[in-house]
């Protein structure tokens, strides 16, 4: 077993075979998008036109569901064992392989996080009418262990979902136009090529600049040219020459952000615990600041000491802002505002400044 992980690079042969030679817990998030094991519940002799766009190559067939399993137990628990101890892995599949993959998961001892829905906005018709249309694929996202203290980007999340919280349904559209890769014919390269979006969210969802991003089945590298896109390192493993080469060409193509565009809002306990009153001794808000609500009902001073003041009323920053509003308790972080240009600008955004005296210091 080699002692190095491979970054940057699509390694070519049996997904089970390459992990095996790949050390332990080096992988930060795995995205996985295995067989959906449609041809062995006869999905393409319907014909059922629905189905994930008709998958009839090789790598999907499958003599029966124990030897479909035993392979899927087999990946998912190298996957396991290249997992940092908090790392997490996306599987992705249909309802003919997702409660498969769910259960195997959880005999494996991951700890299942969120089954998220991808529903799509531009699905397959289903042209025989005698089932509904097949609209959404499911996404579990689950840690390495119950204990795993794994990474979610929760503030970014809320911030791409115009500052609501993001819901486990994600409506997007399938790969289409320029974005899906084609053969020579002009014909769909690969028939399940996810769109850039849904790996935009996962990744931007579980991994921070840096981190190393796995994908055991490649395909047509939409993992590994969003994860070089945003400043990830990326391992992929693939078995088909011709994806191999349409995925490099597609990674080689990509332009990383520059690191100045990778950074995200961060979550609020993320945010540096910094005394209001450093921000006063330092005259980054200076004593005699009037500090206001965001609606100007209530105003306050500070004070030299780091506590604000209103007429005969002092306190801290959160213990006035709760005395003025008769609340029970108040994020005086969020509450208090400031001149700044003629705006009102909430004091939490010192937190998130860069401070030349703190960096002198």
């Amino acid at each position: 077993m080699s002692e190095d992980m491979p970054r940057d690079a699509i390694l070519r042969g049996d997904c089970v075979e390459v992990m095996r030679s790949l050390p332990d817990g080096q992988v930060d998030c795995i995205f996985a998008d295995p067989p959906y094991n449609l041809q062995l519940r006869g999905e393409l002799r319907r014909p059922d036109e629905s189905v994930v766009d008709g998958v009839d190559d090789a790598w999907d067939k499958f003599d029966d569901y124990a030897t479909y399993d035993h392979f899927t137990r087999a990946w998912l628990s190298e996957a396991r064992r290249l997992l940092h101890k908090d790392g997490t892995i996306w599987v992705i599949g249909s309802y003919h392989n997702v409660f498969r993959l769910g259960a195997i998961l959880q005999d494996l001892g991951f700890w299942i996080l969120n089954d998220i829905i991808w529903r799509k906005a531009n699905p397959m018709p289903n042209f025989r009418g005698r089932r509904f249309t097949n609209a959404h694929e499911t996404l579990i996202w689950a840690a390495r262990e119950p204990q795993s203290k794994y990474r979610f980007n929760y503030q970014a999340m809320k911030t791409l979902n115009d500052d609501v919280q993001m819901r486990s349904d994600w409506y997007l559209p399938l790969c289409t136009g320029n974005e899906r890769l084609r053969n020579r014919h002009g014909l769909k390269l690969h028939p399940t090529q996810k769109p850039e979006s849904l790996l935009y969210r996962v990744l931007l969802a579980s991994t921070r600049t840096g981190d190393t991003v796995l994908d055991p089945f490649c395909g047509s590298g939409t993992t590994p040219a969003m994860a070089k896109r945003m400043g990830r390192r990326y391992l992929a493993i693939e078995r088909h020459p011709d994806y191999i080469a349409a995925a490099q060409e597609r990674i080689d193509r990509e332009t990383p952000l520059a690191e100045e565009q990778l950074a995200v809002t961060p979550a609020r306990r993320e945010t540096p615990r910094i005394p209001f009153g450093s921000f006063v001794e330092r005259g980054v808000l200076p004593a005699g600041t009037e500090l206001f609500d965001r609606a100007r009902r209530v105003c306050a001073t500070v004070a030299p000491d780091g506590s604000v003041v209103s007429g005969s009323q002092r306190g801290s920053i959160h213990k006035l802002g709760a005395l003025l509003t008769n609340a029970p308790s108040c994020n005086g972080w969020t509450f208090w505002h400031f001149e700044r240009e003629g705006a009102l600008v909430p004091i939490d955004v010192l937190r998130t400044e860069p401070d030349p005296l703190r960096e002198a210091g």
